[in-house]
């Protein structure tokens, strides 16, 4: 509070005549009422009111993914009866992935435009960490007794290089292949189907081409476009199943050189140069996720696409693509390894988490918002209608988890096999030099050779020699 320039008021100082004179107790009372009331007024026109705070919330929204709107307009209508006068502010970008990773960090980069609370991707949580935009939460994770009920390894997921927690998992998912019953057996193959190498998908692909040349009979995507989605549900599928890695965890460098590398890649090249998959021209559309959901799976138009465990929520209820016969028609199946070496199969994992902004002028409260959103029913209602994995213990063992889809125990013992992205700052560079090198073999400018050597030279160019292997 300062206080006025003038205080008392003249008339009412000591030792003047006439008039305005007072006697010293009525000067004193005189005194002390001018002070309660400029002190009040003071104090209401400089600090503001509980009630005219306002939380920012930033989120993706697409037309097939409205789950975390759906979320956070419940948790904002509950939070909001609880903290009268506190105002929430949903702010949903309407993008996909990679577009609104850009819009975000944009957003991020400003403490006036930065979000107070945030939907962000697990394997950007280290870079943003370091970058200063995510705020540490282990002192408020320590008092909150709902985070004991998380999965220990999704917890890691929003952990920094300090080994601190800056974000807190929603959910995590695995990859599989997805594949159309009826498309597999008019091409005479027995379901369920269980491929149990790189040969067998290529066999089966054949067959599927063969008795209906005009169906796409096994998608992988490839290329920029489609972003982490040619990384997560394609490229690293093929990787992690040969002899070598993306990244080796224990000398903490990127592997550069390996077979397994160019084996990935032209196991790819196989699959677009015999039309196996779709068109070059149709993989570079970054929308070409929803002709698979919404039109070639459900028309019998696809034999096979390899996917995350999150399908089901296209095509069930209330969905983008409902369609009822998904449960009778879709079959899925791991994913093989190169010659069908143990472990059998793989899988990758990712997620998506809520963080808290470095710049929140109000920290507490943007907690509070956080552990609104994901408490033990809001999680529930946002796992199933995403078809998510449960980070949760108590959501996990839910009857309506449970009986979501018929494919969550499938997916959920895909965990055994499952890979995760390095979680790395430098991470988001070598993705990108991954998708270039598939774009460069399915559009014939690069064979696998020398796509995986442009790829080599990227990682040294982009990390340096010290941070990388050769193998």
């Amino acid at each position: 509070m300062h206080r006025p320039a003038t205080f008392p008021p003249a008339k009412y100082r000591p030792g003047l005549s006439g008039p305005a004179k007072l006697r010293p107790a009525s000067i004193l009372v005189a005194l002390l009422s001018a002070a309660a009331l400029l002190a009040t007024a003071a104090c209401s026109a400089e600090q503001p009111a509980a009630e005219n705070r306002t939380l920012k919330i930033v989120y993706q929204k697409t037309d097939s993914f409205s789950a975390l709107d759906t979320l956070f307009k419940d948790a904002k209508k509950d939070f909001e009866a609880a903290n009268q006068g506190t105002t929430v502010e949903l702010q949903p970008i309407e993008a996909n992935d990679d577009d609104y990773g850009t819009k975000l960090s944009l957003a991020l980069r400003s403490a006036e435009t930065a979000p107070d609370v945030f939907y962000e991707d697990t394997f950007k949580v280290r870079s943003d960490v370091d970058a200063g935009y995510l705020l540490k939460l282990d002192g408020y994770l320590e008092k909150w007794d709902d985070w004991k009920l998380f999965n220990d390894a999704a917890k890691a997921a929003g952990t920094g290089d300090d080994g601190g927690i800056y974000a807190v998992p929603l959910g995590t998912d695995t990859r599989a292949i997805w594949y159309n019953k009826k498309v597999l057996e008019k091409a005479g193959i027995a379901v369920p189907w269980q491929p149990r190498s790189w040969d067998d998908i290529l066999e089966a692909a054949r067959k599927m081409k063969a008795a209906d040349p005009d169906l796409v009979p096994f998608n992988m995507y490839a290329g920029k476009a489609t972003g982490e989605g040619t990384v997560m549900q394609s490229f690293y599928e093929l990787l992690y199943g040969t002899d070598t890695e993306l990244y080796d965890q224990q000398e903490k460098k990127w592997v550069v050189g390996s077979q397994g590398f160019t084996d990935s890649l032209a196991f790819l090249k196989t699959l677009y140069d015999e039309k196996l998959a779709v068109t070059p021209a149709e993989a570079l559309d970054a929308n070409v996720w929803k002709k698979v959901f919404g039109e070639w799976l459900p028309q019998g138009k696809m034999g096979a696409t390899v996917e995350g465990s999150y399908t089901p929520s296209f095509w069930q209820k209330g969905g983008s693509y409902e369609w009822a016969g998904y449960t009778e028609d879709m079959g899925v199946a791991r994913f093989p390894t190169q010659r069908g070496q143990e472990p059998g199969g793989v899988s990758m994992s990712g997620g998506w988490t809520l963080a808290v902004g470095a710049d929140s002028k109000n920290p507490d409260l943007a907690f509070k918002f956080l552990t609104e959103a994901m408490n033990k029913k809001n999680s529930l209602s946002f796992t199933v209608a995403s078809s998510q994995i449960a980070v949760r213990t108590d959501v996990a063992s839910e009857p309506d988890y449970l009986a979501a889809n018929p494919f969550v125990k499938d997916v959920s013992e895909l965990v055994a096999v499952t890979h995760y992205r390095p979680a790395t700052a430098d991470y988001p560079r070598i993705s990108a030099a991954v998708q270039v090198a598939t774009e460069a073999v399915i559009t014939g400018a690069l064979s696998p050779q020398e796509a995986a050597a442009q790829y080599d030279k990227t990682v040294k160019d982009q990390v340096g020699d010290a941070k990388v292997l050769q193998k």
